[in-house]
């Protein structure tokens, strides 16, 4: 595996707010599918969640919403792996408009096995894909609201 592909979104006519850009629940929306799509290259598609049981659950994330997205526009989701434990995984996107970056989120996820209701190791395929994708995490990663 090279890398995580790139996740594209245009942006829908009823996701434009008031101000007549982006509203702020749909970036949210969009950093949800990027994450699906990481889920899809690492092994926890949508096979492996039917046979298993077992998905990934966000437990906390932090959104930095840079600039405007005008209408129209095509959303490109930049996602890497930052960390990861044997049932964590911590996760950075960036969104950008026309290469110009719009916003970022940092997600921290736990492996659930939704039947026991509790977190679950990662089979060992996907931990060792995990592990292969890793990278270091960007500057903004880890901070806190100020």
């Amino acid at each position: 595996m090279s890398g995580i592909e790139e996740f594209r979104q245009h942006v829908r006519p009823e996701w434009i707010d008031y101000n007549g850009h982006l509203s702020e629940a749909y970036y949210v929306l969009v950093f949800g599918f990027a994450t699906d799509a990481v889920m899809d290259q690492i092994g926890l598609d949508e096979t492996y969640r039917r046979d298993t049981g077992c998905s990934l659950y966000t437990v906390e994330a932090h959104v930095r919403y840079l600039r405007e997205v005008a209408p129209d526009s095509e959303l490109v989701v930049t996602s890497r792996i930052v960390g990861t434990g044997a049932k964590k995984l911590r996760l950075c996107h960036e969104m950008a408009v026309d290469g110009e970056l719009v916003a970022t989120e940092e997600i921290m996820a736990l492996h659930v096995d939704g039947e026991q209701g509790r977190t679950a190791p990662f089979p060992d395929a996907v931990a060792d894909r995990i592990t292969a994708l890793a990278e270091e995490p960007p500057d903004y990663a880890g901070r806190a609201i100020g």
